[in-house]
């Protein structure tokens, strides 16, 4: 019986991330055509859009009976939507302020900067190789994506601001899954609807603030009105997924693994867009990357590859219908 398990549990997690992988990659292409194409460039107002369609998803769903009644502190919701908030408008703000080189670079310390949360906050232990296969990864990504680096005051800030909100918002979809067991469309229907009303609320200012262009006044046809459409109905999956990943797994791996996404879409990007970008270093960035991701897997899936030093999180009575199970081996197993 236990092989059966272990062969559905080793499935599961590979159809989690193909769910993942498939949906990133996809809303990426959706959002570049629908800028690039149709020159809408308020990202931040469509993410509350987004988030919005996920709000009625997780509404269908709980009517349907799908998604079970449970509870969420608001005080942790206000501090998951801070972090979430911030790191959507870092993000955007960093990219605006700083050289796409040292954008990508603020991406990939999210990785350190994630290692060092659960070391702190998790007691998380990495063995050697899992701590050596992370600087591969981080190795081969930068080769691929890092080009021109120039650097100043205020988005460095920005930057940092986007970093480490991002790292903190993902932690926090692990923790408060396992806090609280819930599951992934269970705290999608807590988190969901706060993100939505508040970026719906702040998109339009600060996407002026950032491209000196008002969302009411652009000129929408149904070209881009089948973009915005397809770029909401990906999103619900892209939530989804990372909502399921994380709580599999850890932020750390999430990272880790996710960079294939942007060997992904750098690949798509050449096959779709042109192959002028493709050269030696990027395609030896990739390989790099790549065999940084396989001993990852490896080395952190091994007994002390990445273990807790105590079991310490108190899990909540609340609800536990169809939430995330309670486990008593080590959180980072891949």
């Amino acid at each position: 019986m236990a092989p059966t398990s272990k062969a559905d549990k080793k499935a599961a997690d590979a159809a989690a991330w193909m769910f993942n992988v498939v949906t990133s990659v996809g809303i990426i292409i959706v959002n570049k055509a629908l800028m690039a194409t149709y020159g809408f460039s308020f990202a931040t107002t469509l993410t509350g859009l987004h988030f919005a369609t996920t709000t009625l998803m997780t509404v269908v769903l709980r009517w349907l009976g799908y998604i079970q009644p449970s509870h969420l502190p608001v005080s942790e919701l206000l501090k998951f939507m801070v972090f979430a908030n911030f790191s959507i408008v870092g993000m955007n703000v960093s990219l605006m302020w700083n050289s796409v080189g040292f954008y990508q670079i603020a991406k990939l310390s999210m990785i350190p900067v994630s290692c060092l949360l659960e070391v702190v906050l998790d007691k998380i232990r990495y063995s050697r190789d899992t701590k050596l296969s992370i600087g591969i990864v981080l190795l081969g990504v930068g080769v691929c994506t890092v080009t021109d680096v120039s650097v100043n005051a205020k988005g460095f800030i920005a930057a940092f601001i986007a970093v480490w909100s991002t790292a903190l918002q993902q932690y926090y979809v692990h923790f408060l899954q396992r806090k609280y067991s819930l599951g992934s469309f269970s705290l999608l229907g807590h988190t969901a609807p706060a993100q939505a009303g508040s970026l719906l609320l702040l998109g339009p200012f600060l996407d002026y603030w950032l491209t000196n262009k008002r969302v009411d006044a652009y000129d929408y046809n149904f070209g881009s009105l089948m973009f915005i459409i397809l770029s909401c109905t990906i999103a619900v999956g892209t939530n989804l997924s990372q909502f399921i990943c994380i709580g599999r797994f850890t932020a750390v791996s999430f990272q880790v693994l996710g960079h294939m996404k942007t060997i992904l879409v750098l690949i798509m990007g050449f096959f779709f867009f042109g192959k002028e970008g493709l050269n030696l270093h990027v395609v030896l960035g990739m390989i790099i990357a790549v065999v940084g991701m396989i001993w990852y897997g490896n080395a952190s899936s091994k007994p002390g590859g990445k273990e807790r030093w105590s079991h310490s999180l108190p899990t909540s009575r609340q609800q536990k219908h169809g939430g995330f199970p309670e486990s008593t081996e080590h959180d980072g197993k891949v």
